[in-house]
């Protein structure tokens, strides 16, 4: 590791990642963040069509991307993927299935599902990935597990904002991403003597572009519950995703990034 170029300690080159949901509104930003700092990057998600609609842009943009079409609860398929892997240096844990719905209608499945797709997959993984990350150390000195949480891991969702909006965050979301906090503490601690980094990013308010056009209101009353006074942008997690995978994290490991705006601190 050099230190005479402070920007190199930012450089993925040589790197393999995978990410998980990566085909998505905020995977997608990490994925290309990943890919413009010189990592290989695999990305994963249930539907190949649209893994490969992601791929094409990217190559318009001049950036190469794999695609792994597979479901992270068959976790068959999980340890069959991560068994050819050879060496990877970058697990990003960012799917999570969770079944819209209030409190008066969440059923007891979907809490399930949310449970099985937000922790017992990245503790799947992980266990999987193993392997490919221990040789990564070998290689790199040290491997990055990053577990993609969310802000409502800490702090209730408030009722006032989602009103009859349709948009309300469902019971089993942050309990679940709750216990994939929990999980990364766990595992950092029982990874840290293999030189294997796992740390948790809690987004917050990243409501997409259609959600911002055709509800508003509803946006205008997220922004104001952040002391910067907006939502966030894609690109605006990205900087957290490079510099947990990067050289620049190499002390950092079983610690919470919140990227909310502020959200969470008052």
């Amino acid at each position: 590791m050099s230190t005479s170029d402070p920007a190199s300690l930012f450089r993925l080159d040589g790197r393999t990642a995978f990410v998980s949901g990566g085909a998505g509104h905020l995977g997608s930003a990490m994925v290309r963040a990943l890919a413009v700092h010189g990592a290989r990057v695999i990305v994963n998600g249930r539907n190949e069509s649209r893994l490969e609609a992601f791929q094409s842009a990217l190559a318009d943009e001049g950036l190469s991307i794999e695609i792994a079409a597979f479901d992270m609860m068959d976790f068959a398929a999980v340890r069959g993927f991560f068994g050819g892997v050879e060496r990877l240096d970058i697990l990003v844990n960012n799917s999570v299935t969770v079944e819209p719905g209030r409190i008066d209608s969440q059923t007891a499945e979907a809490f399930a599902i949310a449970y099985k797709s937000a922790v017992t997959a990245a503790f799947e993984a992980m266990r999987a990935a193993e392997p490919g990350l221990k040789r990564a150390v070998s290689a790199a000195g040290h491997a990055s597990v990053i577990n993609i949480a969310t802000m409502y891991a800490r702090v209730s969702p408030d009722p006032r904002i989602y009103g009859e909006s349709g948009l309300n965050s469902p019971p089993a979301y942050g309990p679940a991403k709750a216990g994939l906090v929990q999980l990364t503490r766990h595992m950092a601690a029982h990874y840290g003597p293999e030189a294997i980094r796992v740390n948790a990013v809690l987004p917050g308010p990243f409501p997409s572009g259609s959600i911002q056009a055709t509800k508003p209101q509803f946006a205008a009353r997220l922004a104001e519950k952040t002391m910067l006074g907006r939502v966030g942008q894609p690109e605006e997690i990205a900087g957290a995703i490079v510099f947990l995978a990067s050289d620049a994290a190499r002390f950092v490991t079983g610690a919470e990034f919140c990227i909310d705006g502020g959200w969470t601190a008052w």
